[in-house]
């Protein structure tokens, strides 16, 4: 299944009194980036919350929110950090004694130091809110997908369409291309008779040019690699993994062989269709970037 790298996606769980609300957005990216903005408190879940996003997503810049609330949570944990307590005192002291500063160091001018006074919550159940969170977060990741594969499929549609037309030129190219080497002759054998003014004209000279011609202006291989090229990219995209840098990399062969036609074909008729093919393939290059 095809799949965009552009998403949204929202999923929340409750359970005893334990919210998680998870959003879930994506963009195009070369590689996987995932960021997660989450409660401090649960910064002990993040490698749990990569690891199932992993399995989930592949490619794309990846932002994750996620929100909690323990309505159960009645429980509060108050505690002093003696230590840096201390460290604010001694710190106080030296300045008044340095300075001969008024003494007016009280209880809560040092509580309202940071950190000093910590409330935390009671020891939560770990296992009971990964589970909650792990809930809201597939719920999210499986509203995601399904938009990335909506909107796979019409990029997937895009392609077909571009590569039909890519095959119309393409046949056009086919039809011409026989007759590059015969009209070729036809000049040749028209101008030397003029320069020689009618005089007899050596077949063996004008057969060799015109070897060399359609040596030159050859473009069989070509045609049939940029043909294999796009019934590549069709069983591509029936695959069911993720094909964004196989795309790609087709993407680029196509370009190439197009460019190579353009440059070896020397007839006006065959240039215009492979500008055609190559306007169609850049088309194509855009749409693939945005392809997990």
């Amino acid at each position: 299944m095809i799949r965009s790298m552009t998403g949204y996606g929202r999923g929340e769980a409750q359970e005893e009194g334990i919210l998680f609300e998870v959003e879930i957005r994506a963009v195009n990216h070369r590689y996987s980036d995932v960021s997660i903005r989450m409660p401090k408190q649960l910064t002990f879940l993040e490698d749990k919350v990569r690891s199932v996003i992993s399995n989930y997503l592949y490619r794309g810049k990846i932002d994750v929110y996620i929100s909690y609330e323990n309505m159960a949570d009645t429980h509060k944990n108050i505690t002093v950090d003696d230590a840096l307590a201390k460290a604010y005192i001694d710190v106080l002291q030296k300045l008044r004694d340095d300075y001969n500063l008024i003494d007016d160091i009280t209880v809560s001018l040092v509580a309202k130091f940071p950190e000093v006074i910590k409330v935390e919550s009671a020891q939560e159940d770990e296992e009971k809110i990964w589970n909650v969170l792990k809930r809201a977060l597939e719920t999210s990741l499986n509203a995601l997908i399904q938009m990335r594969e909506n909107e796979g499929l019409k990029l997937k549609n895009d392609l077909l369409i571009k590569k039909e037309i890519i095959k119309e030129s393409l046949e056009v190219i086919k039809q011409r291309a026989p007759n590059v080497v015969h009209e070729y002759r036809q000049k040749l054998q028209s101008r030397i008779s003029e320069l020689l003014d009618q005089a007899s004209v050596d077949e063996t000279r004008i057969a060799t040019e015109v070897a060399l011609f359609a040596d030159r202006c050859s473009i069989d291989e070509e045609l049939v690699r940029l043909d294999s090229h796009l019934n590549q990219l069709t069983a591509t995209l029936e695959m069911e993994e993720p094909v964004g840098r196989k795309l790609d990399f087709l993407i680029q062969e196509m370009i190439r062989e197009a460019n190579t036609i353009g440059s070896k074909a020397n007839d006006l008729d065959i240039i215009k269709e492979v500008l055609k093919i190559k306007g169609e393939i850049e088309k194509m290059r855009e749409q693939v970037q945005n392809i997990e």
